[in-house]
Order: structure tokens, then sequence, then C-alpha cells
């Protein structure tokens, strides 16, 4: 990423982006001189179907687009090419009551590839195309990496290697990998794709969902994936190689669609091995110095990866006091700070730590969410506020030294759940780290807990991961069952508070 990004946006395509949406799509086709859409192009689209154009802005710019239209299955059947599918540029093909939705141009601007913003757009298409209760996406995309081996290669033959990525196409290669598959070759589809040969490969991806007869359903999300990092204490040469693991990580449990990653409480700690020679106060101010770059990192990889980041916690000096804080790093662009209440006896007599003053909550684009560090699970009046505005999912990164330290931490955590109707994920680190005081030896075991009721496991646990060993734990959560409980459960906590007798309130709200 070259440039910082503060905030990444996808909405509903507006007339007023015209300008910005041709200086877009013209530097996205710089060997299609003049194949932008006009102005009234743009309009006539937005009159027909809205909800179909979608545009990606990066800062209140527009930097991408995806455009669409509804149409029959029966023309999507019949071999047609670009003109015939668009209806001469009229869109007069376009059916509100058809059953296809066909893509009829999806790009992004060059400065802002590689950020995954074009898998957004994707993903929003599937969305409205499940939302719309349509059978299928159906486009034609161009092979415009057809044309430095036509002589040697068939279009079938180019398709099947790249298929088997003996060949890398930068449309196909990304089409195959957003779960689309190949249809047909269609001939002369584009005129004037002379890198493509003005070939193109029509491709669809089926809405698994699809009703003939469709209901009435809740386009709300309720199933949210969780990525936990269990992380591995080991000695790291400089910054960039903890970068180099955390980005390992966000790849792995991005890679599995998780909505979350959440990473331990100081986990950064192995870099605070250069200073082991100064006073435990000292080393751990060094680390401190680490903590914006990290944060800064952690921004790019939710933007890249389409994934919020928890940052489990690290050191981070305010005025001269030391803080044990992290940061909520949402795949918006946008980044909130959390700080350890309740500090440690060990964290006040060796690192001179002070905890934070501000208790809230998160909002997310899979609800609101809260995240209290490691002893702060253990005063149950925190969670419970958070309960009271709405709090669905209440994440703890952790670090405990010894067995019983992690049984604490387990247990009210797991307490937590159940007298809030809420899911709670903990993640920690594990591991030695010989060379940095007070660090020494590290016990964790990841887990994702449930309210205890008969539409959650039993035991409360939704899932745990090994004691002891690096590894990633993926796990989804229902909200809707949340909502259930909160109305029909065997027992109803939140509910059956007496509140005529006693009440938790912010002193400073």
């Amino acid at each position: 990423m070259q440039a910082k990004i503060n905030k990444v946006e996808l909405r509903n395509l507006e007339f007023n982006d015209y300008k910005e949406l041709k200086n877009s799509m013209v530097e996205s086709y710089p060997e299609m001189v003049g194949s932008y859409w006009r102005e009234h192009h743009i309009e006539k689209l937005l009159s027909l179907f809205p909800e179909g154009q979608l545009v990606i802005l990066v800062d209140g710019k527009v930097v991408g687009s995806a455009l669409s239209l509804i149409v029959d299955e029966s023309l999507v059947d019949k071999n047609h090419n670009y003109s015939d599918i668009t209806g001469k540029y009229t869109f007069s093909t376009h059916n509100p009551k058809g059953d296809v939705l066909y893509g009829i141009d999806v790009f992004i601007h060059p400065n802002y590839r590689g950020l995954r913003l074009g898998r957004r757009l994707y993903d929003a298409r599937k969305e409205l195309c499940e939302q719309l209760n349509l059978k299928a996406i159906v486009f034609a995309g161009r092979i415009p990496n057809y044309g430095q081996h036509a002589k040697k290669l068939t279009p079938k033959n180019y398709i099947e290697k790249v298929k088997r990525k003996e060949l890398h196409d930068p449309v196909l290669s990304f089409q195959l990998s957003n779960d689309f598959h190949v249809i047909r070759v269609m001939k002369n589809y584009l005129e004037g794709d002379s890198d493509s040969k003005e070939f193109a490969v029509l491709l669809e991806w089926n809405n698994i969902y699809y009703d003939e007869s469709p209901k009435l359903i809740n386009l709300e999300k309720s199933v949210i994936r969780l990525g936990l990092v269990q992380w591995q204490m080991r000695q790291l040469n400089n910054l960039e190689a903890l970068f180099e693991q955390c980005e390992f990580f966000v790849d792995v449990v991005s890679g599995y669609g998780s909505d979350f990653a959440l990473f331990p409480e100081l986990f950064t700690a192995p870099l605070m091995a250069d200073y082991n020679h100064l006073s435990e106060a000292e080393a751990i101010r060094e680390l401190a110095k680490h903590s914006e770059p990290i944060h800064k990192r952690f921004q790019e990889l939710a933007i890249s990866y389409n994934i919020n980041i928890i940052t489990g916690s690290m050191p981070y000096l305010e005025n001269g006091t030391l803080y044990n804080v992290g940061f909520l790093c949402k795949r918006d662009g946008t980044s909130e700070m959390y700080a350890k209440i309740h500090v440690t006896p060990n964290e006040v007599q060796h690192w001179g730590m002070t905890g934070g003053s501000q208790i809230k909550t998160f909002e997310t684009d899979c609800g609101k969410i809260g995240i209290v560090i490691c002893y702060d699970v253990e005063f149950p009046e925190l969670s419970r506020l958070m309960a009271d505005e709405g709090m669905n999912i209440l994440f703890v990164p952790f670090l405990t030294d010894t067995q019983n330290a992690y049984t604490r931490v387990k247990h009210c955590a797991q307490a937590r759940a159940i007298e809030n109707e809420c899911y709670v994920a903990i993640a920690g680190c594990v591991g030695n780290l010989p060379k940095v005081n007070n660090m020494d030896i590290q016990y964790a075991q990841s887990a994702v807990f449930t309210p205890s009721d008969f539409a959650f496991p039993s035991n409360g646990i939704k899932a745990e991961a090994t004691p002891n060993t690096e590894m990633t734990l993926i796990v989804d959560v229902d909200l809707n069952l949340l909502k259930e409980l909160h109305e029909h459960g065997s027992v109803r906590i939140l509910k059956d508070r007496r509140t005529d007798l006693y009440e938790i309130k912010k002193i400073n709200p």
C-alpha cells in the first residue's frame, strides 16, 4: 500500500459519481481508448436498476465499479455478444422479472489493485443475487493475456491452462478464484478487444439459496465467522519478522471467510529481547515505540484482506503514561482504540502500567461487539454494561503464564457468556521466551464460549484450540440464536434482572 488509506466504502452508484467513475474507467482500460460509459448510459442504468450498480470509494474517491442488469435466462443460453446482451447499449434487455443477474462491467483503478477491492464488489453482487432471489450471476469475461498465446493455443487450451494455474490471466484467474465456473467460449464478443482476440469466457456463479417460490427472509447477516490466533511466542529478529507472521495468520483466517481475526494480549513481547539488558520497565517502554507502526500495518491488512482485526494488545505510551491497549481495525479502513481497564499487580509492579478509563462497545459491520483484555474479564460489571448497550460478541485477548491463571480467565469468560447471553471469544499466547524478562512462560487454550441453553452446546463451549499449540480456530456463531434466547430461553437473565432492587451504571458515561 503506497499511501495511507483512511476509509473504504462500498455503496450504490449515484449520478454525481460520474466524473470520477469515468476517470477510473479510462485508467482501467488504457488498451481500449474511448471505451468508457457516457453520461446517458449511466443515467439510464440508474433509472432501470439502481440497486445493481455498485461503486468502491477510497477516501471519498470512486476507484472501482460493478455494473449489472437482470435478464431472462433464455438470453444467456443463446450465443450472444456484448452488444446483444446490452440491447446495443440501450439496456433494453433489462427485465426486473428476469432470473439472472448479468454483469456488464467490473473495474478497479490500477493504483488501487492488490487490495482485494474487486473481491468486495463480487461479494456484494453475490449478496444482491441472493437478496433478489435470482438463479445465478452470469457474465462474459475478457481474457486479455490470450493474445500472447493465440498462435500456439486455442481459447479452450488457454482456459484449461489458466484453470491448472500453468498460465495466469488477470481477468479469468480472478474470476475462477471467486467461485465462478466456465460455461463456454464466446467468439466475437467485444468488438475492438484485440488483447483477447475478441474472445470471452461465459462464466457463472450459482445461487444455492435460490427458491422458485420466494419467501420473506431476514436479509440481515446472522452467521458471523470468527478467526482466533493462538500465537506462538518465538524469537523475532525485527519488526518485519513480526509483520510477516501477523500477515500469515490474517491471510489464513481471511481465506476461510472470517469476519474477525483476534490476536492475543502482548503478543509483540518477543521484540523486547533486544532490550533485555534494560530494566523491565525500561524494556517495555522501548517496545511501546513499535505500537503505532504495528497499528498502521494492521489497518493495511484489514483493508487488504477484507477482515476486521482485533489486534490483541501492546504497550502504549501517552504523555508519559504507559497503558495496555489494542486496536479494532475495521475492513473499511477505520480503527478504534481500546484499553485494559484493570491492570494486574504484576503489570503495576514490574512495568508501572496504568489502567484505561473508558468502557465502550464498538459498532461493526457484523453488529455491536465488546472487547476486554485478560484480567478485565474477571470483573463482570464491564461486560454487563456492554451487554446493556447491545453487545452480541465479547472478544478477550489474554496472556497467562500458568494453568491456574488460565483457569481464572476461562471460567470467568464462560460466566460472562451465560450471564450476558452473548458469545465470548478468547485468544492467548503459547510457548516460552527465555530471553525476555517477566515474559518467560505462557499457557493458553483459545476458545469460543456460548450461553448455556438448548440452542447451544451443552457444555457452553462452541470450540477449543489444542492447549499450548500454535494454531488458528475458525468458528461460526449465529446471532439469531441469541435473539431467540433473549425472548424464549429456558432462563432469560437479561430480562429477569431485578432492576427495582439494583443497577449497574457508568460513573462517567
